[in-house]
């Protein structure tokens, strides 16, 4: 070893972030329970990543377009509907949905078994999203198809009004 060498200051390995099974934010959305893994405060904002439950028989939100980030999901679980313009897409265990910005889609679980998703989404922006509409659920009011459009409308997110 060289005298250089041994007078260096130690490497610092970046910190990692790990979410165990108990671990991070949970979202109630009505009959989808999500559990925020990575909200972005990790990975500079650049991912977010979560885990969503779908009750059976669940609606999604309104179709509709993200003008900034992509999203993915990642279907665990179950079978989740995936309705792109005019196609709907049954997404069964082991299926991967990349949604890209600009493409309208929404999701559901039509079945009588629960779901599970993985989502990602780059950037984070969309994590706020769904604390907004928690915040709708915790207040007491109905989650209306408005009061979603305006919670998408703070996240460069709108309704593919075109397909409604």
């Amino acid at each position: 070893m060289t005298e250089e060498a041994r007078n260096s200051e130690p490497r610092v390995d970046p910190a990692i972030s790990v979410a165990g099974p108990g671990d991070g934010e949970t979202i109630m959305l009505g009959t989808t329970r999500m559990r925020v893994l990575e909200d972005g405060s990790h990975t500079g904002h650049r991912l977010a990543i979560a885990e969503s439950v779908l009750a059976p028989h669940t609606q999604g939100p309104p179709q509709h377009r993200h003008a900034q980030h992509d999203e993915g999901f990642y279907v665990l679980s179950g079978t989740v509907r995936f309705t792109v313009g005019n196609d709907d897409y049954d997404a069964s265990a082991g299926t991967l949905v990349m949604v890209p910005p600009g493409t309208p889609h929404t999701f559901a679980n039509p079945t009588d078994q629960p779901a599970v998703m993985l989502s990602t989404f780059t950037p984070d922006l969309y994590v706020q999203y769904f604390r907004d509409l928690q915040d709708v659920f915790a207040d007491g009011r109905p989650l209306t198809r408005q009061a979603n459009i305006d919670a998408m409308s703070r996240y460069a997110t709108e309704p593919a009004t075109d397909l409604a």
